[in-house]
């Protein structure tokens, strides 16, 4: 250790010890989390599609075998404007909390130095035995120091270092929150970007199908074997399958341009990234881990935000208790004052003889401003008990999300198994009745009915197909899941930071070109909060 590290150190310590000693008790409530209701199990938890025991959901999209969706993710990952935006409000709160920091000290230092030309008058009146006047000129030098430092008697700064710590640590987990929304977000909207093509694919098929009716319709109307009216009919049915495809291109392509501003991106620039040697919707597995919902408390970062918000507003309380108590500060000056007839020396305001110092003790109470203290104290208690109660909806919100995407995921893939043999069943109905209708042991109409009847159900299957994927990305939002990605990386990337650095000294606040410290591991809790005295952050 080098001798300028080592005294920096000393200093350091030296500081944290005074301020300890100077200080006094923290008045205000010290925070525990309330308890907030939690089921045992989840609803289901006996549906074989459910397996109960712990999972791992860092990954959690692997799970669909998709490598577009893999190269989805790790974009959006990287150029999400949202999330960049939450990375840099944990810089802000990093930042807030080293000016939280730096009111433990000297709240008020002040250096100054003066120099002026005087030109005064020794002047006698003849009623007091003069008769002339004389002028002298003269430089009055002067240098001073000033300091006022109000002590932490009562903990008015250590809870706002406590306050600013919570704040900060929320801060980090909302950042985790945007990044859980934004991963199921990606998710979902990559799902339903594959199911519209699916649906416009059924379509298409469908139309091909229509079209030959339609065709067979016309012959059996030359032929005299039929009426007008069933051309009509089969002409009706093919428009209306016709109008289906703009329509459903026109949801497909505002999905593309949703995906595209969750990658960063103009839309329209998603070039290849959607390409997949499958194409398809994403085929959700045959069972998911769920845990219990006891988990959640532990994984959730919207939860661990709600808790840590609550907890630095529980120290905003003691900031306010401490303004109904008196403040007891230490004052000190200490400077330097000369004056030179006929000549200019500054360096003579630094002789013994003109410096001067003064020390001690100064007291404010503000006595007269008691109503409003206390209405303030009242305003923060009530504030406090918001965020308490917001921290039980939360965890209860939380619940009710795995639950609804639990009922999704289990059901969809139970109604797509029925769709898939109604599927098989109208498509046979379809060529049974084409076939009839032709040899005319049908009429028309039989036909119609089972070529809509396939549409429905081919668009229904689709649909449950999509829905049991998008269940299944909701089931692990719910959990969680997919903020473990950023651990060991920043909050900003290269560019912001460099952009940042090139602006202001951000110290070690952000690490130099081309080193990425980790950051905070796991989810931060009220348990990760620093010491309330810490040195000055430079």
């Amino acid at each position: 250790m080098g001798a300028v590290e080592a005294k920096s150190r000393g200093a350091a310590c030296f500081a944290m010890i005074l301020s300890s000693m100077l200080a006094g008790c923290a008045v205000g409530p010290d925070f525990a989390a309330p308890q907030a209701p939690v089921a045992d199990a989840w609803i289901e938890w006996r549906n074989r599609s459910l397996k109960s025991g712990p999972g791992e959901y860092r990954d959690w999209w692997r799970v669909f075998h998709d490598s577009a969706l893999d190269r989805l993710i790790d974009a959006a990952y990287a150029q999400n404007l949202t999330l960049l935006s939450a990375g840099t409000k944990v810089l802000q709160a990093r930042a807030e909390l080293g000016v939280a920091i730096g009111e433990l000290y000297p709240q008020q230092q002040i250096a100054s130095a003066s120099t002026s030309w005087v030109r005064s008058s020794n002047a006698t009146t003849p009623s007091q035995g003069g008769s002339s006047s004389r002028l002298g000129n003269f430089w009055v030098d002067g240098w001073g120091a000033s300091a006022v430092w109000e002590l932490d008697f009562w903990g008015k700064f250590r809870r706002g270092v406590e306050s600013a710590d919570a704040a900060y640590l929320a801060s980090i987990a909302t950042y985790d929150d945007v990044l859980v929304t934004l991963l199921g977000d990606v998710a979902q909207t990559y799902i339903g970007i594959r199911t519209l093509e699916r649906q416009i694919a059924i379509a298409r098929e469908n139309i091909v199908r229509q079209r030959e009716a339609v065709r067979i319709a016309r012959d059996r109307y030359k032929g005299g074997a039929a009426t007008m009216l069933d051309v009509h009919q089969a002409e009706n049915v093919l428009a209306t399958t016709e109008a289906s495809v703009p329509q459903l291109t026109l949801q497909l392509r505002m999905g593309q341009n949703a995906l595209a501003v969750l990658l960063g991106l103009a839309p329209g620039q998603l070039g290849g990234l959607l390409a997949s040697s499958s194409g398809g919707i994403p085929a959700a597995p045959g069972k998911a881990a769920v845990g219990v919902p006891a988990d959640l408390l532990r994984r959730r970062p919207d939860i661990r935000a709600a808790e840590l918000k609550a907890a630095a507003q529980s120290a905003q309380v003691g900031v306010a208790q401490a303004e109904l108590f008196p403040a007891i500060s230490i004052t000190g000056s200490f400077g330097g004052l000369a004056s030179t007839a006929g000549g200019h020396n500054l360096a003579q305001a630094f002789h013994p003889i003109g410096r001067a110092f003064a020390v001690g003790p100064a007291f404010k109470w503000n006595l007269l401003n008691y109503g409003q203290i206390t209405n303030n104290v009242r305003l923060q208690d009530a504030t406090l008990q918001q965020y308490l109660i917001d921290y039980q909806n939360a965890v209860l919100k939380a619940q009710q999300e795995v639950e609804d995407g639990i009922s999704k995921f289990t059901l969809s893939r139970e109604q797509a198994h029925y769709l898939a043999r109604s599927v098989s069943e109208a498509r046979g109905a379809v060529e049974i009745s084409l076939l009839q209708y032709q040899q005319g042991t049908q009429d028309f109409t039989t036909v119609l009915t089972s070529e809509e009847n396939l549409l429905s159900a081919e668009n229904n299957l689709a649909a449950a197909n999509g829905a049991a994927a998008t269940g299944l990305v909701a089931v692990f939002r719910g959990l969680g899941g997919g903020w473990q990605i950023r651990e060991g990386r920043g909050f900003v990337n290269e560019a912001t930071a460099s952009e940042m650095r090139s602006r202001t000294n951000w110290g070690e606040l952000l690490s130099p070109a081309g080193e990425t410290p980790p950051p905070h591991v796991g989810l931060p809790g009220p348990e990760d909060k620093g010491p309330a005295v810490r040195p000055p952050e430079w």
